[in-house]
């Protein structure tokens, strides 16, 4: 029997793709579980228009993710932290630092999407990675100065 997987199945196939298999695997065990549907010209038809607009979403927030790379390789954003003599940080710049940073300049990042490798010791200009989507990474310019004593 021939069916349409609707999910990866492992050691079969990916989805939306077609595969042929015992009758009594794809009645009793793959198509109860939704994890595919019986191959006919219609569910054919319905895989492709799906697979199509799939990829059209994808490209979108693919170039959407590729936009917002572009203005945050343009941003320098500024990081207050406590310091001590010769620019040594009492601590290392967070994840969350940046996120905050970014949120008042208007961006909505999530701080697992920050990378900041090797760690932020040490007053001065720094990069940080942000992976935006699966392919688009963006490199974020970051300026730490020492916070004004009190």
């Amino acid at each position: 029997m021939q069916v349409i997987l609707r999910k990866e199945v492992e050691k079969l196939g990916a989805e939306g793709e077609l595969v042929k298999v015992k009758d009594g695997y794809a009645r009793n065990f793959l198509i109860p579980r939704g994890l595919a549907v019986r191959a006919t010209e219609g569910m054919l038809k319905a895989i492709e228009i799906e697979k199509k607009q799939k990829a059209f979403k994808i490209e979108r927030e693919r170039k959407a993710a590729r936009e917002l790379a572009e203005s945050l390789e343009r941003l320098l954003l500024n990081v207050k932290v406590k310091a001590g003599e010769e620019g040594r940080l009492y601590g290392t710049v967070t994840t969350q630092m940046v996120v905050d940073g970014l949120r008042a300049k208007g961006f909505d990042i999530d701080r697992k999407q920050i990378t900041i490798d090797p760690p932020i010791k040490q007053v001065g200009k720094h990069e940080v990675a942000v992976k935006l989507y699966s392919d688009v990474v963006a490199t974020l310019h970051l300026e730490v100065e020492a916070e004004a004593a009190q």
